[in-house]
C-alpha cells in the first residue's frame, strides 16, 4: 500500500492528475484507436485500384474470361471456375469490407476532422462519388445485392435490394454529388491517389462516370439513358487524355502495381497473351501490338489457346511495362468515354459530332495513350475492317472497345455483356458458358440464407448464365 501511495503522489507531484495518465497507460501510440478520415479514403481508393487491377486468379480473373490473357499451367480459372479459390467471394469481401466501409468510414469523420465547411462539403462528395463507383462495380456484377442495409452495424443479415432500384439511386446520389463539388475549395491534397484533390477534375472524371453509366442501361431504359447521359455531356466530360483517372503507384513497395506483385515480385509465369486478343490484332494490323504484348519464340506475336495449358516459353507475354512496379491503373479514360459518345450520336442522343468520328477519336486516344502516335491511328483507321460501320455499329464499337480496355478485364466484361461483341466463344474445357454474372458467395448463402435465397428468385437464379436486368440481348 506505501508504494501505491508513493506512485500516487509521485503523479501528483508531476503536475498531471492520477485519473488522466493512468487512462493514457491504455492507448497504444503504436496502434491509435482511430484514424483520420483522410487514411481511410486513401486506403479504400487504393483497395479499389488493386481489387480492379489485379492479376491474381484468387480475386480478378476477368482478363481471362475476356480472353485477353490465357493462363500456362493450370486452367481451372480460364474455363471458369470460380468455385475452387471462392473468386466471386473474394471479389465481395474486397468491394464490400475493404472499399465501401472505409470509404463509409471517412465520410463518418470528415465531418469532425475538416473545419471548412467547403472543404468539408468537397470531401463528403468525393468520397461519397467513390461509393457509387464501388457500388456500380457490385450490382453490375451479381446483380441484386445488400444496399440499404448493408453498411449497417446493426443489420448483420441485411436484405437484398432490386437491383435496378440500386441502380437509380445511385445516378440520383451521384447528381448530389455532382451539384455539391466546388472547385473554389480544396479537397483531400496529397491523400487523394487519383487527382491530388483537384475537384475540377472531380467534376469531370463525375460527369464521364455518369455518362458511362448512363450508357450501361441504353439498352434497357433508353429514355432514362438518354436524359443521363445528355446531361451529362452538357456539363463537361472527359477531352482528352490528360482527364484519365489513373491510381498512380510507386516504384517500390509496399504500394506497387499488383500485377507486379503477381508475376514479377512473386516470380510467377502464369499468363500469356489469349490467341483471341492476338489473332484479331494481327489480323487488323493493330498497331498497339508491341505495347500490349512481348514478341513470341518465333519474333511475332502469338497466343494461348482459350482454357488450353500454354507454353510460357511459347507465347508472347504480357508487355513489360504493364508488369512494372510503377504502372498506373485506370479507373476510366479519355477512350472510354469517347465510345460512349460514339454510342451516344449513332441512338439519337444530342451529344454533339458524329458516331464516326467519336469512334476515330477513341481508338486513337488508346493508341496515343500506349504509346502510339496519331500517324499510327489514322493509318489504322483507314482500313476498310477497322473503319466506322454505321450499319453494325455494336460491331465496329463493341470490338474496338474490347480491343482498347486491354489490362482492364472487368470494364471488358460490362461492356462485352452490353455490346455483344466480339462474338466470343467458351474456353476449350469450360465447366459453363462463359459467365454474365458472378454468383452470391458461399458464404451469404450459409449465413444470409433467407435474404439470399430471395434474391436469387427475384434475378431468375444464382447462376453465372443468369442476365442481369441491363444486359437483355
Amino acid at each position: 500500500m506505501k508504494r501505491i501511495i508513493l506512485v500516487i503522489c509521485g503523479l501528483v507531484v508531476l503536475g498531471t492528475s492520477c485519473k488522466r495518465n493512468i487512462t493514457d497507460l491504455n492507448i497504444d501510440p503504436k496502434n491509435p484507436s482511430t484514424a483520420p478520415s483522410y487514411a481511410f479514403f486513401t486506403n479504400a481508393q487504393r483497395s479499389l485500384m488493386n481489387t480492379l487491377t489485379s492479376s491474381n486468379v484468387n480475386l480478378n480473373i476477368f482478363r481471362l474470361i475476356v480472353q485477353h490473357w490465357q493462363e500456362t499451367t493450370y486452367t481451372d480459372e480460364s474455363n471458369y471456375d470460380l468455385a475452387t479459390r471462392s473468386i466471386n467471394d473474394a471479389v465481395w469481401n474486397a468491394l464490400y469490407r475493404d472499399v465501401l466501409r472505409d470509404f463509409q468510414e471517412s465520410k463518418n469523420l470528415i465531418p469532425k476532422d475538416v473545419s471548412d465547411p467547403a472543404v468539408q462539403k468537397n470531401e463528403l462528395a468525393i468520397t461519397d462519388l467513390m461509393q457509387v463507383v464501388a457500388w456500380y462495380y457490385l450490382v453490375t456484377t451479381y446483380g441484386d445485392i445488400p444496399y440499404t442495409e448493408a453498411l449497417d452495424i446493426n443489420k448483420p443479415f441485411p436484405k437484398y435490394d432490386d437491383a435496378k432500384t440500386i441502380y437509380n439511386d445511385l445516378l440520383t446520389r451521384l447528381d448530389a454529388d455532382i451539384a455539391d463539388l466546388s472547385s473554389s475549395a480544396g479537397s483531400f491534397g496529397g491523400a487523394d491517389i487519383i487527382y491530388g484533390g483537384d475537384v475540377s477534375k472531380w467534376k469531370k472524371f463525375a460527369n464521364s462516370f455518369k455518362l458511362k453509366m448512363g450508357m450501361t442501361i441504353a439498352d434497357v431504359d433508353n429514355a432514362k439513358a438518354k436524359s443521363t447521359v445528355e446531361a451529362a455531356v452538357a456539363a463537361g466530360v472527359f477531352t482528352s487524355n490528360a482527364d484519365n483517372a489513373q491510381f498512380r503507384y510507386l516504384s517500390s513497395p509496399p504500394n506497387t502495381n499488383p500485377i507486379w506483385v503477381d508475376l514479377v515480385q512473386s516470380g510467377r509465369k502464369d499468363f500469356v497473351a489469349a490467341s483471341t486478343l492476338v489473332n484479331k490484332m494481327e489480323a487488323l494490323d493493330d498497331p498497339r501490338s508491341d505495347n500490349y504484348f512481348t514478341v513470341d519464340a518465333n519474333g511475332g506475336y502469338s497466343g494461348g489457346d482459350p482454357g488450353e495449358s500454354s507454353n510460357y516459353a511459347t507465347f508472347s507475354k504480357p508487355d513489360e511495362k504493364i508488369t512494372a512496379p510503377d504502372f498506373p491503373a485506370l479507373l476510366l479514360d479519355y477512350s472510354e468515354v469517347e465510345f460512349f459518345l460514339a454510342e451516344a450520336v449513332q441512338r439519337g442522343y444530342s451529344v454533339g459530332g458524329t458516331a464516326a468520328g467519336h469512334y476515330a477519336n477513341a481508338i486513337t486516344a488508346s493508341i496515343v495513350y500506349w504509346g502510339g502516335t496519331t500517324g499510327e491511328a489514322t493509318s489504322y483507321l483507314s482500313q476498310s475492317s477497322v473503319a466506322y460501320n454505321p450499319a453494325n455499329w455494336k460491331m465496329s464499337i463493341g470490338i474496338q472497345k474490347w480491343i482498347a480496355l486491354y489490362n482492364r478485364g472487368w470494364e471488358a466484361w460490362i461492356e462485352w455483356r452490353r455490346l455483344d461483341y466480339p462474338q466470343l466463344m467458351p474456353a476449350s474445357q469450360a465447366l459453363s458458358d462463359i459467365p454474365v454474372r458472378y454468383p452470391y458467395p458461399v458464404n451469404e448463402q450459409n449465413v444470409n440464407r433467407i435474404n439470399y435465397e430471395a434474391a436469387a428468385a427475384a434475378i431468375g437464379g444464382d447462376d453465372v448464365t443468369t442476365k442481369l436486368w441491363w444486359d437483355i440481348h
